[in-house]
């Protein structure tokens, strides 16, 4: 038997790439998602020289229909299976829904919600067949709180992946989704956020929130929020008016 197979979009920074990390530690091999083909190389290239594992690049937008098709066609091959499937690549919008274009506004949703989906569709059929298989589904707090179209994207991974998690987790395939807080990545940076009133106790760090939603996915869970913290936080946010909710979390990831 050979290793198992992990595949992991938007590979080359923050979750993404400690997803890449740990797995490869863990000793899977690795099909990194992305759409810059240099990047992709030089993260592939160190996780093979760390690990001694086989590591992929698959340059891919999965924005368009051609880019999702890609990888949607690598999932259901049958001839190199994907043990584990990996939803991290997204990105969110700084400015107001009523001043965004409704291109950004449907790409934002495609992202978040319509890609993971279509990629789920096209590796579950395969995991349940061999009766084993994991679906992790990078979710937020923000889904937790009205917070824009992000929180209201993000909502649908994490209502999704408790669905498919009681749905097929009897027939061996897992599926988490992860929802963290504020985490030092390049997730802000890329989005022109400023994060200055961010208070230093709300970040977390990557390893953490992947080491963390990895054990929980192996444990079965639907929900892993990362940190005593932040399980406090949304636990509270449930029983608070959706205006104060909203308030705390309208710059979360």
């Amino acid at each position: 038997m050979g290793r198992p197979v992990a595949l992991i979009t938007g590979a080359t920074s923050g979750l993404g790439a400690e997803f890449a990390q740990q797995l490869g530690r863990a000793q899977h091999d690795l099909v990194l998602v992305g759409r810059d083909v240099d990047r992709l190389e030089v993260k592939a290239v160190r996780l093979r020289n760390d690990f001694g594992i086989d590591v992929d690049v698959l340059p891919a937008d999965l924005i368009t229909d051609d880019g999702v098709a890609t990888v949607a066609a690598r999932l259901a091959d049958p001839a190199v299976p994907v043990s584990v499937l990996v939803n991290n690549a997204g990105f969110s919008l700084v400015k107001a829904f009523e001043k965004n274009t409704v291109q950004d506004e449907s790409e934002h949703l495609r992202i978040l919600a319509q890609t993971p989906m279509e990629l789920t569709h096209a590796v579950l059929p395969g995991m349940l067949e061999r009766g084993n298989g994991r679906i992790i589904n990078v979710s937020s707090v923000s889904a937790f709180i009205p917070r824009g179209t992000y929180g209201a994207a993000k909502a649908w991974g994490l209502s999704f992946s408790r669905f498919a998690n009681l749905r097929y987790s009897p027939r061996g395939v897992k599926v988490t989704a992860i929802c963290p807080g504020f985490v030092h990545t390049e997730f802000h940076e890329r989005m022109g956020a400023d994060m200055g009133g961010v208070k230093p106790w709300m970040w977390l760090e990557a390893d953490q929130v992947v080491r963390e939603g990895l054990a929980a996915n192996a444990a079965g869970k639907a929900v892993s929020i990362p940190s005593r913290r932040y399980r406090v936080l949304m636990g509270l946010a449930k029983l608070v008016p959706d205006g104060l909710a909203a308030a705390a979390g309208n710059r979360g990831r």
